[in-house]
């Protein structure tokens, strides 16, 4: 037997079920002179209780029958190959068999070959005779495709969806194997639940590679943590010993010192809050260190206590790792996570009411159950495709006018802020509420929105401070007025402003004060700076501020903002919508330059660079570039600037020790004439690594 293999694999292993394709070519048979009429042959190919036959050929010693079946197998399965030849009147007669194992199969590309005689087999690497079957063995000719069980296609509205040909069903998510040791099985009255015989434990929810390997990883640092209170427990007593007023302090014999701090939980186990822009992680030998992410530094000593976790430790380089945030916020979710599912049933026509009625009616901590999305009339079971589904169309239903909840950040900017109008709608506070749970259960359960917030919303979200800079991703024109005043002499330029706005909403022009008797106080070059700050403010929270606290109301309640605090307002947008895989041919084709050349050194350097990096790199710098990690669906052709269409634009501005700028109004990279590639390498990932937009105008 013959066989060659086009092998296809996941990410993260083998599939547990994987639609296999077995083209069956040819055969050459031993002739049997004493018959005068040749065999009617035909091959049939058994695995798992499955079994396909070919065709049969009439009256030959060379079938050909290019002809596929195909079988659904394991990595664990074994293919048993068996030709017949068909007997009118009796029996058919087994000419030949062979077998080949799947696991084989998947791990190597080689050609393989088995003598099919009926009492042994071989395998060999190339397709010769055999010499303990010469002079005239039996080939078979087969190649064997390995399909993927899941397709990637695309409906009408260029949605990407998959296809499982096992199971016939679809869904939105991109469909990840279940992991090693785990398994699917129904119920008696059709409920899906997961098997984990390591743990010998079933679950409701869908095992996937991250949830497992985050589980395993938190469960070592448990067991370092451990690891490192053991040490402390043979240097401390721990029976409890109490002062004249029964307060309880603690012996440390080797030092003969005492202490009221329990040492098993001292810096390990700390309830408080890290600072703001803080995060705690631990080495390999499970001493834990803090990294501020504000000042980019790692350090032993913990911000809360003043306390070191290890005397003259060696330096840990600061590492801006947003795989590790996720895989830290991952793990808190399953901890927050409830038991059993709960449904939602909701219809396509009235999905904004019908969905704000049933998530208004659980209590919030009931959110944090497995969802079971159901469209009424719609066969199927909600595996997180029907709620990924339910999660894209709610977040662009939102933007439906009828509700005059948010609006776009500009006429060229698709970001969604409040709107200040809102209040027309006599339940604008309740359904702000209800938007903010579901963004909430969006972040815990992991699934997409379609239409992103603004960078201040944002940092809103994690409960960050505003900065004047974050006013020009959202108005530009009015972002370059504040620039132009606080750049010149507004008393020389008898410019008269008071610490005063006129604001417009539903054609009706009110004036707000941005302090008491703010329309009586001018602005001076003395108190500019304060104006520049309280006119910013009111910019980014204009006549807003009811709806954003009940929006918080109502998010706190699902997910509370304090376990959002290693993020910054960037990588929470990929949190919520996702992080789209960058094409660099596209991005190439789609970008222009001004006083570089597409042959310039540093042209050519700047591509290198981006074709060295992963995803998530290409994606930092798309955001340092244009403001948002989102494309359009036109992908990079189709990018937009505060004054329309705009392409990605690298422009040579500055010197060569200078570093990168961006302007995210017009999606302009100002790149230095750099020297060498690896100072524009070091430049541009300082650049990129910031965690709050270095270099941006």
């Amino acid at each position: 037997m013959a066989s060659g293999v086009t092998k296809t694999s996941t990410p993260n292993g083998y599939p547990m079920k994987a639609q296999l394709q077995i083209v069956v070519l040819s055969a050459k048979l031993k002739e049997n002179r004493k018959n005068w009429f040749g065999p009617s042959p035909y091959v049939e190919v058994t695995v798992d209780g499955q079994s396909k036959k070919t065709e049969k050929c009439n009256n030959t010693h060379s079938p050909k029958w290019k002809q596929p079946l195909t079988v659904i197998v394991t990595p664990f399965s074994k293919l048993v190959f068996r030709v017949w030849s068909h007997q009118t009147l009796k029996s058919d007669v087994l000419l030949g068999m062979a077998t080949l194992d799947v696991s084989d199969t998947l791990k190597s590309n080689d050609m393989k070959s088995g003598c099919m005689m009926c009492t042994h087999t071989h395998t060999h690497t190339h397709t010769h005779s055999c010499s303990t079957c010469a002079p005239s063995p039996n080939f078979l000719n087969v190649i064997v495709v390995v399909s993927p069980r899941w397709e990637q296609r695309v409906d009408p509205n260029g949605r990407l969806y998959f296809v499982d040909h096992v199971e016939k069903r679809t869904s939105w998510e991109r469909p990840e194997p279940l992991p090693p040791g785990w398994e699917r099985r129904v119920d008696q009255v059709g409920r899906v639940y997961f098997v984990d015989h390591m743990t010998r434990t079933t679950t409701w929810q869908r095992p996937t590679m991250e949830t497992v390997r985050n589980y395993e990883q938190w469960q070592h640092q448990r067991s370092q943590l451990q690891g490192a209170m053991q040490q402390f427990n043979q240097r401390f007593i721990f029976g409890k010993r109490t002062d004249s007023t029964g307060r309880v302090y603690f012996v440390h014999h080797p030092t003969r010192a005492t202490q009221w701090e329990d040492p098993r939980t001292q810096g390990l186990l700390n309830d408080k809050p890290l600072p703001e822009g803080w995060e705690m992680r631990f080495t390999v030998d499970g001493i834990p260190y803090f990294v501020d992410h504000n000042r980019r530094a790692t350090t032993y000593i913990d911000p809360r206590t003043g306390k070191s976790s290890l005397e003259n430790g060696p330096q840990i380089t600061y590492v801006r790792d947003f795989k590790a945030k996720v895989q830290y916020f991952r793990f808190w979710c399953q901890q927050l996570a409830m038991p059993q599912h709960i449904k939602i049933t909701v219809t396509r026509k009235t999905l904004f009411e019908d969905s704000f009625q049933q998530i208004m009616s659980f209590n919030a901590q009931d959110l944090r159950r497995r969802l079971w999305i159901i469209f009424p009339g719609e066969e199927g079971l909600d595996y997180g495709g029907v709620a990924r589904e339910w999660f894209f169309l709610l977040s662009h239903e939102v933007l439906n006018p009828m509700y005059c909840l948010f609006e776009y950040a500009g006429k060229d900017n698709y970001c969604l802020q409040i709107n200040p109008a809102s209040y027309i709608n006599p339940d604008h506070l309740k359904y702000f509420k209800f938007i903010g749970r579901f963004i909430a259960m969006a972040l815990f359960h992991g699934k997409f929105i379609d239409t992103g917030f603004s960078l201040p919303f944002y940092k809103r979200i994690l409960n960050k401070p505003l900065a004047l800079k974050d006013l020009e991703s959202i108005d530009p024109e009015f972002y370059n007025s504040l620039m132009w005043i606080k750049d010149n002499n507004i008393e020389e330029c008898g410019l008269e402003l008071f610490f005063s706005v006129d604001k417009e909403i539903l054609g009706e022009v009110s004036t707000h004060e941005l302090k008491p008797d703010g329309g009586e106080l001018q602005v001076t070059e003395e108190n500019k700076e304060e104006y520049i700050r309280l006119v910013a403010e009111w910019r980014m929270s204009r006549g807003v501020e009811e709806q954003t606290q009940a929006f918080f109301e109502g998010f706190n309640e699902v997910l509370p903002q304090q376990y959002l605090q290693y993020f910054d307002a960037k990588e929470l947008e990929v949190m919520l919508c996702g992080m789209q895989e960058i094409d660099l041919v596209d991005w190439q084709r789609s970008t222009i330059y001004r006083h570089y050349a597409r042959n310039s050194k540093q042209i050519v350097w700047f591509w290198q660079f981006i074709k060295e990096m992963d995803n998530e790199k290409r994606m930092r710098l798309l955001q340092f570039v244009t403001g948002t990690c989102r494309l359009p669906v036109g992908g990079f052709a189709d990018l937009m600037g505060s004054n329309g269409p705009q392409k990605f634009c690298i422009e040579k501005v500055g010197k060569e020790n200078w570093l990168p700028r961006s302007h995210t109004c017009f999606n302009r990279l100002d790149l230095p004439p750099y020297k060498s590639y690896e100072q524009m390498k070091e430049k541009l990932m300082f650049a990129i690594e910031e965690t709050e937009g270095f270099g941006q105008e």
